[in-house]
């Protein structure tokens, strides 16, 4: 039965290659609530690939904002570090597969050497050969370690899309601020202009002797007031330039950011809330999923530190050609070649092994909690920004009352004040009134835009999980 040995070969390296020391994968399993508390009017989202272009801050219909954003993808310098740790990342995934084949080497030599074996000699010898070998992967060592080698590539991977989300949400968080001091300018500019107009008709009120010269410095006092609000407003947008040149990449030097036209400086579209399923956030945020992957690696760890226990067998081969003239040296008498097998164990190693299958215990148990604490941060962020959302709508609603009803008592304070029926200290506390709460209001809705772009980057900003071999089957897999 000739077939026989060869049948028993196949199946040995069949049984030799499914087994791999240490524990299969399982991804780690935590409750997961059926909807968020924050239940509301939003849709279920439509995540896609980072790959696919998808851009969330087109929502809010803002071309400078876009512009922006593509200047960071081209030249932000957080993430280029990421790509590049990505791109190192792979190339340790690809080293670490090598170690599944044999390695090869070609040597060549020529000495001149001096014997006194039996008699003093002095000679030439020449050589040229081909070595082999290779540790067969007996045990699944050398897999395990490809195992975490490619799932570390994919948490760099989604490192380097948690990277691009932050740097674009931070930037939409920075011009939206930078925007709100443009519409804050606005509302000073107005009340500047009110309140000089309001110092004018007191003194002229003075001049006639029907004011007092406190109304005169009251009115001074609150222009002054104004004034100094709006140069602290100017120092609060000049560092959120500065804050946005440096994420597009440029010095803030070379960068300057027009003021919007007035009343213009948050006509932004807030977009629906993309919150989708709790379920779906496992795979639409990048650093859950690199948490997730990291576990993975940490598991293939303890494969590698069992695999320590086993002997490891090792098998050369070599051939060549040797002489002692170089003329010779491809003649047939000066062909050599060996062949070798080598079968190691260790025997005592004061419990070294067993330490490190420890510390890659542990060290799969520390990445498995950190996976479960990303996920339940995860719900929390989206839970915290869902509620702010409503919470804020509402409180935005009341501002606007506020804002209408306090615009109202300045012009009826004023009119008093004309008639000379009220004193100025009444038109003071009116025009206070109605400044602190436009202010509130633009303040409010910038935060319904901060909350939105929250609620973006909570939900993984459109972003997807690839699949879990994407990077063993293509060396540029990409979300």
């Amino acid at each position: 039965m000739p077939l026989r040995p060869s049948l028993l070969a196949l199946a040995a390296a069949l049984l030799l290659s499914a087994c791999a020391a240490g524990p299969d994968y399982v991804r780690p399993t935590l409750p997961v609530p059926d909807a968020y508390k924050e239940a509301g009017d939003w849709k279920p989202a439509e995540p896609r690939p980072a790959a696919s272009g998808l851009a969330w801050w087109q929502a809010y219909g803002d071309p400078v904002l876009d512009g922006l954003e593509a200047d960071a993808a081209r030249a932000n310098q957080n993430i280029r570090q990421a790509e590049a740790a990505y791109r190192q990342a792979k190339a340790l995934a690809d080293a670490d597969r090598a170690g599944l084949f044999p390695s090869l080497a070609l040597d060549a030599g020529a000495q001149r050497a001096r014997t006194n074996t039996s008699g003093i000699k002095v000679g030439n010898g020449y050589s040229v050969g081909l070595a082999a070998s290779w540790e067969p992967d007996l045990w699944g060592g050398v897999r395990r370690q490809v195992e975490a080698g490619n799932a570390g590539a994919q948490a760099s991977e989604d490192d380097l899309a948690a990277a691009r989300l932050s740097i674009q949400t931070t930037l939409a968080q920075d011009y939206l601020q930078l925007r709100v001091a443009d519409q804050q300018r606005d509302l000073y500019d107005a009340t500047i202009e009110a309140y000089g107009k309001a110092l004018k008709l007191t003194r002229a009120q003075h001049a006639a002797g029907v004011a007092l010269q406190s109304d005169v410095a009251l009115a001074e006092a609150q222009l002054a007031q104004a004034q100094a609000a709006a140069v602290d407003l100017q120092a609060v947008r000049a560092q959120l330039e500065h804050a946005i040149a440096v994420l597009t990449g440029r010095a803030p030097a070379q960068f300057s950011l027009a003021a919007a036209p007035a009343n213009q400086a948050l006509a932004l579209t807030m977009p629906a809330t993309p919150a989708g399923l709790p379920s779906a956030l496992l795979e639409h945020r990048p650093d859950i999923a690199a948490a997730e992957r990291r576990a993975a690696a940490a598991n293939a760890g303890i494969g590698v530190a069992r695999a320590a226990y086993f002997p490891q067998l090792t098998l050369s081969a070599s051939g060549g050609f040797s002489a002692a003239a170089l003329g010779n040296l491809f003649d047939a008498p000066a062909r050599v070649w060996s062949l070798g097998a080598a079968l190691a164990q260790t025997v005592f190693d004061g419990g070294l092994r067993s330490a490190r299958t420890a510390q890659a215990q542990a060290a799969y148990d520390v990445a498995v909690a950190q996976y479960k604490e990303t996920v339940l941060g995860g719900f929390q962020q989206v839970e915290d920004q869902l509620a702010l959302l409503r919470l804020l709508d509402q409180e935005a609603t009341l501002q606007d009352q506020a804002v209408r009803a306090s615009q109202q008592a300045e012009r009826l304070a004023l009119a008093q004040y004309r008639a000379g029926t009220a004193s100025y200290l009444g038109v003071v506390t009116a025009q206070t009134l109605s400044l602190n709460n436009q202010r509130s209001a633009v303040q409010l809705r910038g935060r319904l835009v901060a909350a939105s772009i929250a609620l973006v980057a909570a939900t993984g900003g459109g972003w997807s999980a690839s699949d879990p071999t994407a990077v063993a089957a293509t060396p540029a897999a990409s979300h």
